[in-house]
């Protein structure tokens, strides 16, 4: 089994084109791929927006506003994701296109029309939207990424279970596939190069000290 872990902009473009080839990764791939899109949060996410959208660095105003729309697009997903994980990931992937792409402004009324356009349940969305439940979760979230030292997206963990001990590599600033394609080959040549160079411990309650972390 192939476990990947990708760490996304809530709002970029470029985690959008890469969460889209994970998705093509897994319905080609004739091996078992489970995979996790987390957000990521902080202020390299603000710049990069800000850069995208062309706006002064001296305008406070709007970076809070940046912030806070990402910051809110990340609850929106979160609370999605309660009513399964298709429903999640047509939210994320919806809202990446319209602000990315289509060049959008984000708003709840946005996110609202994409939970019912992925067939979800809008009331219930609306009441997970504002629970401490989703914004506790979104914390947990951040937690995991500091503590395996993440801080740029899109970034990706890929755990290979087709040897004997668990190990994982992260892979920074993967906007192409060709890392993550092949940490998921299995040839004994490929597992015997990550077991000497890259191992690591599988996650302790979904955390990895980032002292183990290995860059490629």
């Amino acid at each position: 089994m192939i476990e990947i872990y990708l760490f996304v902009n809530p709002l970029g473009g470029i985690c959008l084109n890469v969460e889209k080839d994970i998705l093509k990764l897994v319905e080609t791939e004739n091996k078992k791929i489970q995979f996790r899109f987390i957000p990521l949060v902080n202020m390299r996410t603000v710049n990069h927006l800000i850069k995208l959208f062309d706006i002064p660095s001296h305008d406070i105003e709007r970076r809070n506003q940046l912030f806070e729309d990402v910051y809110s697009a990340a609850l929106d997903y979160k609370a999605a994701q309660l009513q399964g994980k298709k429903k999640g990931r047509h939210l994320l992937l919806g809202l990446q296109q319209a602000v990315a792409v289509d060049n959008l402004p984000y708003s709840l009324e946005l996110a609202e029309k994409l939970v019912v356009e992925a067939g979800g349940d809008l009331d219930m969305f609306k009441a997970d939207r504002q629970s401490d439940f989703v914004k506790e979760s979104f914390q947990t979230d951040q937690q995991i990424a500091r503590e395996m030292g993440i801080v740029k997206h899109p970034s990706a963990v890929v755990y290979n279970y087709t040897c004997d001990r668990d190990f994982g590599v992260l892979v920074e600033d993967c906007e192409s596939m060709d890392e993550i394609k092949k940490l998921c080959e299995t040839s004994e040549d490929n597992l015997q190069y990550f077991h000497e160079q890259f191992e690591l411990d599988h996650f302790n309650e979904s955390r990895v000290p980032h002292g183990h972390l290995h860059l490629l």
